[in-house]
């Protein structure tokens, strides 16, 4: 069953929303505050989600909403049960990227998602510096600013442009990521780490790149550009290439042409 077109509708109008407000704090000495060492969070952040959960509220008032900057209230029900509590659930992101939002370099985006009876129907990541939408719904293709997308065709690891990201905790559990990372290296023709997962994902709908791996992700980081990769002819897996869980932490997103050699990098050096 398709999605009712008043989710996208929806999902594009707070993207695109929540891209004025980034507009609006970017490169102006925003306030930055810390939820750990090196994880941050904006005003920006903060006002987002809050404009997000008040137009669901009052839209859909049977929604639950997942939200980042909302977790820590989300904390008492384990994300799991939220489904139970309704057949729909919005995942968001007000901010993928905070750590680049907060040093003024252009490579965030808001990304949103709409789970019905648990599996994502929608798909929305908005950049609103580079004023690209990105789009999905189950079963009818992916759109960048309303133009299909496909991944790439690329079925050589050795000339593939992968993309990865390095968790929070790197600094106390570095050793494995770092030889992942290394074997990447010298098995692909490059790897980039751009700091949002969500525009990872996006850019492997665009072809931008072949593929893309990270762990100790949430489900707010992955939600969206998972299905948008999907929807673009991709291919979707955890770790071990089993359907992926979005609270499972782990992720591998490729072209499908590529996808076999990553997951062998991975188990050879896990």
């Amino acid at each position: 069953m398709t999605p009712d077109p008043l989710f996208l509708a929806t999902a594009v109008e707070a993207a695109l929303a929540a891209g004025r407000i980034h507009r609006r704090y970017f490169r102006q000495h925003v306030k930055v505050e810390k939820k750990g060492p090196i994880d941050l969070v904006t005003a920006a952040d903060l006002e987002v989600e809050r404009e997000f959960r008040a137009l669901i509220g009052g839209r859909f008032p049977s929604h639950v909403v997942l939200g980042e900057e909302g977790a820590a209230d989300d904390a008492a029900r384990p994300p799991r049960a939220l489904v139970g509590e309704g057949r729909h659930r919005w995942i968001i992101d007000p901010v993928d990227g905070t750590t680049n939002f907060a040093h003024g370099l252009a490579l965030f985006c808001v990304s949103i998602a709409l789970e019905i009876d648990g599996a994502l129907a929608v798909g929305v990541v908005y950049d609103p510096i580079a004023d690209e939408l990105f789009t999905a719904e189950r079963g009818l293709g992916a759109r960048l600013n309303g133009h299909p997308l496909r991944v790439s065709q690329e079925t050589r690891l050795l000339d593939a442009l992968l993309c990865t990201g390095f968790p929070y905790s790197i600094r106390e559990r570095r050793t494995r990521q770092i030889d992942t990372f290394a074997a990447f290296l010298g098995q692909s023709r490059a790897v980039r780490r751009l700091g949002s997962a969500a525009l990872d994902l996006c850019y492997v709908a665009a072809g931008r790149f072949d593929g893309f791996w990270e762990e100790q992700l949430h489900a707010w980081d992955m939600a969206a550009g998972a299905l948008i990769v999907a929807e673009a002819g991709g291919r979707v897996s955890g770790y071990n290439d089993e359907p992926l869980d979005l609270f499972g932490h782990r992720i591998i997103a490729t072209n499908g042409g590529v996808h076999d050699a990553v997951l062998g990098v991975i188990r050879a050096t896990s």
